[in-house]
């Protein structure tokens, strides 16, 4: 991670605990502090592509700490971070298939990093990816594809346990909707 994307990891955890403490809908305060702090966050970027995705997966990350800091479970945020994150970027340019792969993939790493709940992470991502599709222009079950492949490929960068309890809750349907997991989930050697 840049230094850069620490700051942003940092002023977004502060930030998200700032607007959320004392707020009694929680989940609503959520999606709308994520999506204030995207929107902060990508105006300034002038470049597209990794550094923007860097940028918002920095934004996703320090949400998940934030929450934690809240004494929320990850698992129980994750829809409302994944939802705030793909509004911010689509009101400051476009949301992608590649954005809600890279934020699943910050959701369960940031869960990681805070003992948070892998399966619980992801299948919130999935949830939240599933709610914006229509608005990011794709189907459902593309989004719900790109969220369980970001998921599962986090995953496989933190161990064979972490991949059995993302696989496990991503398996079946979710909202309706089929999760197609996408190989490979292990970081590739070179």
């Amino acid at each position: 991670m840049s230094k850069q994307s620490k700051s942003v990891v940092t002023q977004t955890r502060d930030g998200l605990v700032g607007a959320i403490h004392g707020v009694g809908d929680v989940g609503g305060a959520m999606v709308d502090a994520v999506t204030n702090l995207t929107v902060h966050t990508l105006k300034g970027v002038r470049s597209v592509g990794t550094e923007v995705l860097e940028m918002g997966a920095g934004v996703v990350t320090g949400a998940v700490h934030g929450a934690a800091k809240l004494g929320t479970e990850v698992g129980d945020s994750a829809k409302d971070i994944m939802v705030g994150t793909l509004r911010g970027t689509q009101q400051v340019g476009k949301a992608t298939i590649e954005t809600v792969s890279t934020n699943s993939a910050a959701l369960v790493t940031g869960a990681a990093e805070v003992g948070g709940s892998l399966g619980d992470t992801a299948r919130g991502a999935v949830e939240g990816a599933i709610e914006m599709a229509k608005d990011i222009g794709v189907s459902a079950e593309e989004a719900a594809s790109a969220a369980g492949t970001g998921a599962m490929r986090a995953a496989g960068k933190l161990s064979t346990t972490a991949v059995n309890q993302v696989r496990e809750t991503l398996s079946g349907t979710i909202h309706g909707v089929k999760v197609v997991l996408r190989e490979p989930f292990r970081k590739e050697s070179r």
